[in-house]
C-alpha cells in the first residue's frame, strides 16, 4: 500500500506549491472571463483528473474564448471544431492521404484535430452519429488508428464539447452510452447585471486584457499525478457508492422519484468519475484528503447526463438534477 500525500516527504510543500500554481491560473482567466468562476473550477477538475467536459448553454456566453484562455495560461495547444452534419469521422481524427514525393507519390497521414492538448468541438450534436463516435473513440482510448497503425494523441488531450439546449433542429442527442463518457456535464447561465455591465466595458473598450502562460508542461502533469493520491476515506467511499446504486430504480436504497422516474441509473464509470472529481477539488483546495464537501460539489456535475430518465419524467418535464435531489441526502453527514 502507497503511503498518502500527507505522509511522504515534501507532499505538503507539492500540495500548495500545486494549489498555488492553481490559484494563478484562475486569476490569468479572470482578466479575460467575467463570471464563469464556477465553469473555470469544473474545468480545472476535469483537466486535473484527465476527463472531458460536455458544455451546455444558449450562444454567445463566451465558451470559445473561455476555451481559448484557459489553453494559453496552461501553455497548451489549443484547437476548434466546428460540427456540420456533413463533417466526416476523418476530418476529426485525420486520415491517410496520397501525396507527392520526389520519388514518387506516397501515402502520409494527415493529422487531424484531434491531435492537439485542448479541442473545442462546438455544437457536437450537430455532427452524425458515425462522427460522433470517431471522436468519442479518440476520447476514451486516447488515441487514433488509421491505415493500420496506432497514433497516440498528445498529453494532456481533454475534449470541451458544447451544444445549444435550445436549437434542436438538424441535431443527432448524443445517445447515453456516449453522454457517459463525458466525465463532467456543465450548465452555462446567462450573466446578471453587473456581469453583463463588466463583460460589455471589456469588450468594447480599446484594448482586450490578454492572459499570459503561468503553468507549463511539467507543473501540471506533476498536480495531475497528486490527484491519485488523494485520500477517500472509506467511509466517504462507502456513502459515495451507496448513493451511485440509490439511483437505480431496482435498488433497495432508491428513493420513490428515483423509483418512478428513472429508467437506468448511474454507471460504475459514473462512480468512478465522481471519486475523481472529488479528489481534484481537495487538490484545488490544497487538502491531501476528500471532505465530504467536494463529493457533494462534484456530485451533479459529474452525474447529471448519466441518468435515463422515464417517459413519466419528460412528459412531465422532469430534469435530471430534480431527480438527483432525492439522491442527495444520502451524502449528508
Amino acid at each position: 500500500m502507497t503511503d498518502a500525500p500527507a505522509n511522504r516527504p515534501g507532499a505538503s510543500d507539492a500540495l500548495e506549491m500545486a494549489r498555488n500554481d492553481l490559484g494563478r491560473v484562475r486569476n490569468e482567466i479572470a482578466k479575460a472571463i467575467v463570471g464563469l468562476d464556477g465553469v473555470v473550477n469544473e474545468l480545472l477538475v476535469a483537466l486535473l483528473a484527465n476527463g472531458h467536459v460536455l458544455l451546455e448553454g444558449p450562444p454567445g456566453l463566451g465558451k470559445t474564448l473561455l476555451v481559448r484562455t484557459l489553453a494559453a495560461t496552461l501553455a497548451l495547444e489549443f484547437r476548434r471544431l466546428q460540427c456540420t452534419p456533413d463533417l466526416m469521422p476523418g476530418d476529426v481524427t485525420g486520415s491517410v492521404v496520397l501525396t507527392p514525393d520526389g520519388a514518387g507519390p506516397r501515402f502520409a497521414f494527415a493529422e487531424g484535430p484531434v491531435f492537439t492538448n485542448v479541442l473545442l468541438v462546438d455544437e457536437i450534436n450537430r455532427a452524425t452519429p458515425k462522427t460522433q463516435a470517431a471522436l468519442l473513440e479518440a476520447m476514451e482510448e486516447q488515441h487514433v488508428t488509421a491505415g493500420g497503425e496506432t497514433r497516440h494523441l498528445p498529453s494532456p488531450f481533454i475534449v470541451l464539447a458544447t451544444q445549444n439546449p435550445v436549437e434542436m433542429e438538424g441535431t443527432y442527442p448524443l445517445p447515453e452510452a456516449q453522454l457517459d463518457r463525458f466525465m463532467l456535464k456543465v450548465l452555462l447561465t446567462p450573466p446578471d447585471t453587473e456581469e453583463l455591465v463588466e463583460i460589455v466595458r471589456r469588450t468594447t473598450a480599446s484594448s482586450q486584457p490578454s492572459p499570459a502562460s503561468v503553468l507549463d508542461g511539467a507543473s501540471l502533469a506533476a498536480a495531475r499525478a497528486l490527484v491519485r493520491d488523494i485520500v477517500l476515506a472509506p467511509a466517504l467511499l462507502h456513502a459515495l457508492a451507496r448513493t451511485i446504486t440509490a439511483t437505480h430504480p431496482t435498488s433497495p436504497d432508491a428513493s420513490a422519484d428515483v423509483k418512478r422516474l428513472v429508467r437506468y441509473g448511474v454507471s460504475p464509470r459514473g462512480a468512478r468519475s465522481l471519486a475523481l472529481a472529488a479528489k481534484a477539488r481537495a487538490l484545488l483546495a490544497g487538502r491531501p484528503h476528500v471532505a465530504l464537501v467536494d463529493i457533494q460539489a462534484a456530485f451533479l456535475p459529474t452525474l447529471r447526463h448519466r441518468l435515463v430518465l422515464s417517459f413519466e419524467a419528460e412528459a412531465e418535464g422532469i430534469d435530471s438534477d430534480t431527480v438527483l435531489g432525492s439522491v442527495a441526502p444520502l451524502l449528508e453527514p
